[in-house]
């Protein structure tokens, strides 16, 4: 037996608990894990309070992420004992995921724990800042340098902003950072921003075209906040959309695209080939400050992932939330 948030949807309605589940219930994998950390994410609040359909099936245990040491493996990628790391492929939606003391997986889904990175480490990076590293990533890509200006980020006090924040600076840009929450903005200069702007600049519905401010954008709102930003993108300039917080509606037109060449990369981190996530997970162990880590993370506890996720979903949670499924 061991502990898990468990969602279920029935007559009695939808609803998350803490509870003992015993290990023959684990889905079907060829790799048993025994789980160290996870964390709660935007998916994982949507999971626990019902507020967005992301569960496909039920009974279900939430956390989209993991790191963990291997108990069983009848895969040759892995052997028992090996410290892994899980990010995506549905865990945590249409696959038990993180939120557990145990958790059984397919072994593609699995990457060795990075080099120079503990298992705590790793989830304080988690897909919050996994995701952030491929949206700088396909900036990076695109040929963005910090010499073309300034790089907006949205969401700037969530998880994938902080991160964004803290991997652009590192790397030269000037960074804009905007939030809903202005209280935040000496976190968000600490962690590297040079300038911070309240998130009712961009969430309205705009022009099609505004003023040309962005050199690069790295947006984890969507909606009009996205609309806004590719319309103050400069020419030829990218935009890395990876989340969807205000809305999964796209309220713009085709003007930025077409008049000045903007690029808008969808970023994906659920389904992403092991090499392209080992790479991230390399930059990532390279470009981050162990110490900036400690700043945008805050450790719960497994009980508590019920009540954080209320407070997620809020939106009165900053940087990340890492749980030690173990306490």
């Amino acid at each position: 037996m061991f502990k898990a948030i468990l969602v279920n949807k029935d007559d009695q309605g939808y609803r998350a608990e803490l509870a003992q589940v015993d290990e023959s219930s684990l889905p079907e994998g060829d790799v048993r894990v025994k789980v160290l950390y996870s964390t709660l994410n935007y998916k994982d609040g949507l999971a626990i309070t019902g507020k967005g359909p992301v569960v496909r099936s039920f009974p279900m245990v939430p956390g989209i992420d993991f790191a963990g040491e291997v108990l069983e493996s009848s895969s040759p990628d892995f052997k028992v004992g090996d410290l892994v790391l899980l990010n995506g492929w549905g865990v945590g939606e249409a696959h038990w995921g993180g939120l557990a003391q145990q958790a059984r997986v397919k072994a593609d889904w699995l990457i060795p724990l990075p080099k120079g990175l503990t298992a705590k480490q790793a989830l304080a990076i988690g897909t919050a800042g996994y995701t952030a590293m491929l949206c700088v990533m396909a900036l990076e890509k695109h040929g963005t340098k910090p010499s073309d200006g300034e790089v907006l980020v949205t969401g700037a006090a969530g998880g994938v902003g902080s991160i964004a924040i803290a991997l652009l600076s590192k790397l030269g840009f000037k960074v804009v950072a905007s939030t809903g929450r202005m209280a935040e903005a000496e976190y968000l200069k600490k962690l590297g921003a040079t300038e911070v702007i309240d998130r009712a600049s961009l969430s309205a519905p705009g022009k099609p075209l505004a003023k040309e401010r962005w050199a690069a954008v790295v947006d984890s709102v969507g909606s009009h906040t996205l609309a806004n930003a590719c319309a103050q993108t400069k020419s030829d300039g990218a935009v890395a959309a990876c989340g969807l917080a205000q809305g999964m509606d796209f309220p713009s037109t085709v003007a930025p695209f077409i008049l000045r060449g903007v690029t808008l990369y969808g970023v994906n981190s659920v389904t992403v080939p092991r090499g392209k996530r080992i790479a991230a997970y390399e930059q990532l162990s390279k470009l981050l400050d162990l110490k900036t880590l400690d700043e945008i993370s805050h450790e719960i506890s497994l009980a508590d992932s019920i009540e954080y996720a209320q407070k997620l979903m809020a939106g009165n949670v900053r940087g990340r939330l890492i749980v030690d499924v173990n306490r």
